[in-house]
Order: C-alpha cells, then structure tokens, then sequence
C-alpha cells in the first residue's frame, strides 16, 4: 500500500483549503485572510479583539459594497484592530476613498493600504496567490520552532503579508519560511513585535503541579 509523506499531504491540504476558500465566492469582496481558521488552538489576541476584528471585516464589506461597488477587488482583513487593504482598484481616487472609509469604520486602529491602482486580477492569478498562502502556512507548520497559528497569512500577486503579535524571532523565522515558497515575490510584514515577556503572558497557563501525598 502506497504511504502518503505527512508533510506532502499537510501541504496538499492545506493549499486546497486556502485555494477553496479564494475561489468560493465571486464578490468583488473578499473578507478576512485567514484559511486555518478550523485549526487555530490559541490565539494570541484577546477574546474582545478577535470579536472586533470579525465586526471590522464585516462592517467594512458592506460599507465598500455602498461606496465601491463592484469597482475593482478588495481584500478586507483585520487583525488585533489593523486592517491590511489588499487587491486593485481602477483609480488613484478609488483607493483614497477605500482607505477613508475604513478608517471611519468603528474599532479600526489603524490602517495599512496596499492597494494598487490597475485592473483587477484574472483567476488564474488567485489561484497561485491561494496556493501560496497554503504552502507558506505548512512550511510554518511543518517548521516545528514557529506557532503557525500566531501569524495570518495573506497573499496578492505574489507579494505576501504577514501579521500577528510576535516577538523578533518569530518574525525573522517566518520571514526566512515564508521566502523559500517558490512563487513568493516579496514579504511584507504588518507585525505586532511583542517581546518574550509580553508572549509567555498570551500564552496558556499551566495547572500547578498537585502536592497532595500519594496514596
């Protein structure tokens, strides 16, 4: 019987989860960039911010869809209070007014827009851009030093974003991965850097040890 390698078939899985969730839809909209959603175990967000960052994305989707509408495409995703503008739109004036409006939106710290002015991606492009992302998170996964689940991955055109709330190592490490994925043009880091003090308080703790005597 012939076996499957763990790391092939986590890579398999994971670029068709990611190429999945890309092509499911075809809004000019496209929320959030996460595809391991499903296999998230921690977070290092806090409960409240997670819920805000659903309510950003959402929010923000349907505030485009007035002001937008299906000029170009725009990818909305949030991360601890950030949101990263990815994709295209026709005219300089559009991705002003992309960026205004989501800067007006309730609980948006902050915003980084990456939006280029050019026509609107074909298929085929989303496509390896999705596969991309999928590959980027396995090689985290598969890596064994890094949490995958502390970063989000997002990836347009070749370029790919990482954010997340990590510390200078995690940064650098993801960075080194996410650059030996063939097809990856460039990395763009919209990182929290947190230190080693501030991630052992996000990190689960562990039940103290029970003094109780044996019987």
């Amino acid at each position: 019987m012939k076996q499957t390698h763990p790391r092939r078939f986590l890579m398999g899985a994971l670029s068709a989860l990611a190429i999945a969730s890309a092509l499911g839809g075809c809004a000019p909209l496209v929320v959030g960039g996460a595809v391991m959603s499903g296999m998230v175990a921690t977070d290092r967000r806090t409960s409240g911010a997670q819920l805000d960052d659903e309510g950003i994305e959402l929010r923000t989707a349907n505030r485009l869809r007035e002001t937008l509408g299906d000029r170009g495409h725009v990818n909305v995703t949030s991360y601890n209070r950030q949101v990263l503008l990815t994709g295209e739109v026709p005219t300089e004036q559009d991705r002003q007014l992309v960026e205004k409006t989501v800067s007006g939106v309730e609980n948006v710290r902050s915003v980084v827009n990456e939006l280029a002015v050019m026509g609107s991606t074909l298929l085929t492009q989303r496509s390896s851009d999705a596969l991309i992302t999928g590959q980027v998170k396995a090689r985290m996964v598969d890596a064994q030093d890094i949490f995958a689940n502390a970063f989000k991955v997002v990836t347009e055109r070749g370029a790919v974003y990482l954010m997340g709330r990590v510390t200078q190592r995690e940064a650098d490490r993801a960075t080194e991965l996410t650059r030996s994925v063939n097809g990856v043009q460039r990395v763009v880091r919209v990182l929290e850097i947190i230190t080693d003090a501030d991630l052992q308080r996000t990190l689960p703790q562990q039940p103290a040890p029970s003094t109780a005597p044996k019987s």
